[in-house]
């Protein structure tokens, strides 16, 4: 048994063509780029020897594919769950990411034109990890996610202050590691 009642391991998807383009997603469905297919075979090699009891993506395709490229060969289930998606930027979806970056925080509380706020991912995060650490007590999942779920599993479990993570800049790593305690 771990040290938590839940270990989640969380990446992020794979490039994906609107990565690539400056493009802020959103709640469209991007395709993995031929560099985010290589980072997805990447994610794979790094969790080979994991003890993973699940593998749970957004249901969009960035993710869905990152997980399948990444885990086709371990035999782990893979769980896609809207709950685990980017933020819904509304009307601004696929518009520059620079432009998202400047609003983020006016809608940590307040959604996008048309869309939700951070809040709202980390009250659709909240559920997941209910849900989950219930089903999987005592084991450790990987995650397949967004820069919104990550937000959210940073406010949740590490119980960093909403706004400053949604604010702060971004910098892609290989993987984060929580351990999440009831």
């Amino acid at each position: 048994m771990v040290d938590a009642d839940l270990v989640v391991l969380f990446e992020t998807h794979a490039t994906s063509l609107d990565n690539e383009s400056g493009l802020a997603s959103g709640w469209f469905d991007a395709a993995l780029s031929p560099t985010g297919e290589d980072q997805a075979c990447a994610l794979g090699a790094r969790h080979r020897d994991d003890d993973l009891a699940a593998v749970f993506c957004s249901d969009l395709s960035r993710s869905v594919r990152t997980a399948e490229i990444a885990f086709r060969e371990r035999g782990v289930p893979i769980r896609r769950d809207s709950r685990l998606r980017e933020c819904h930027y509304g009307a601004m979806t696929r518009r520059p990411a620079v432009e998202i970056d400047e609003r983020r925080a006016a809608s940590v509380t307040a959604p996008f034109p048309d869309g939700e706020s951070y809040q709202q991912v980390v009250d659709r995060v909240s559920a997941w990890l209910a849900e989950t650490m219930a089903a999987f007590r005592g084991k450790t999942v990987l995650v397949i996610g967004h820069r919104a779920t990550f937000y959210a599993l940073e406010h949740l479990v590490r119980k960093v202050p909403l706004g400053d993570v949604a604010t702060s800049p971004w910098t892609w790593r290989p993987g984060w590691t929580y351990r999440v305690m009831r």
